[in-house]
């Protein structure tokens, strides 16, 4: 069977090493993930050794990733509880990889209708790993396979599967922008703009790395090398600024930007083992609360 991409992989490890790494109360506990990706997987990412041993510990520098990875997903996974109490219950996940919400959040999945939307081949090797390990696949999780390649509709896409364009939505990007042009993120933005009143698109974005913090810098210089040499190169960086004008030139009115010192703040200030999250990603909330354009 072909593999999941290995950014899904290292998205899913980042956030179950939280929870194989260090102690609780977890920020996000997602122990379904450490069961999801299979060792066969984690070695090609090269995580684990050929005994089967992590090659991640709590202090290697490349562990600080595992709080943003967390921090985000808390983030939204939070934004997506806020506005399910408001009646919002549709949920579309771009870029899903091996997003394990359907599989965790038992006490949402009865009323939340969950579209993940991925490119076909690692969206196929998750379902078929989900069934070879007896998870749950709630009937409110949608799988939503686009070949982006081909410039397919992710809006007509999710339409076909249910997704009603009348109601409001929470949208999810996380860990994808840096991968696309910045045109591409326009076209997303405008996508989602063009669907009911009351709808909120989360995104992370990547900083230039002059914007980082300097001790940041190396430990930035060596991801994106490997991202590159794995055929995915990062070519999108974009500043707070940057990325608040374009969702609101786009048609949102309601954004803001979410600085890393927030998401310390919210989610990481009473740790007694010092994790935090890292300056180089940071996250952008827009919502289109008007209607009309």
């Amino acid at each position: 069977m072909s593999k999941p991409d290995l950014t899904a992989v290292g998205a899913a490890f980042g956030r179950a090493s939280h929870v194989l790494l260090d102690d609780p109360p977890f920020v996000l506990e997602d122990s379904v993930s450490i069961n999801l990706v299979d060792t066969d997987v984690l070695r090609a990412a090269q995580l684990l050794t050929d005994d089967g041993r992590l090659k991640v510990t709590r202090d290697d520098p490349r562990a600080m990733w595992r709080g943003i990875f967390v921090g985000r997903a808390r983030l939204v996974e939070d934004c997506v509880t806020e506005r399910a109490r408001a009646g919002v219950h549709q949920y579309v996940i771009l870029g899903a990889g091996l997003d394990t919400f359907a599989q965790r959040r038992a006490d949402l999945m009865p009323q939340v209708h969950v579209f993940e939307v991925d490119e076909p081949v690692t969206q196929g090797w998750k379902r078929a790993r989900l069934q070879e390990t007896g998870m749950d696949m709630p009937p409110n999780l949608h799988f939503v396979p686009v070949d982006f390649e081909t410039g397919a509709s992710w809006v007509e896409a999710i339409a076909a599967s249910g997704f009603d364009r009348a109601r409001p939505t929470v949208i999810a990007s996380t860990g994808v922008t840096q991968y696309i042009s910045a045109g591409a993120l326009r076209s997303t933005l405008r996508d989602a703009v063009g669907l009911s009143s009351g709808t909120t698109f989360v995104s992370t974005f990547v900083l230039p790395a002059d914007r980082i913090d300097p001790g940041e810098r190396e430990l930035r210089r060596v991801t994106e090398e490997r991202a590159a040499a794995r055929g995915a190169p990062w070519i999108s960086f974009y500043t707070p600024e940057d990325i608040v004008a374009m969702a609101r030139a786009a048609g949102f009115d309601d954004v803001r930007h979410v600085s890393r010192e927030e998401l310390n703040d919210r989610y990481f200030s009473d740790r007694a083992d010092g994790l935090r999250a890292p300056s180089g990603e940071q996250l952008m909330v827009a919502t289109r609360q008007r209607v009309g354009g």
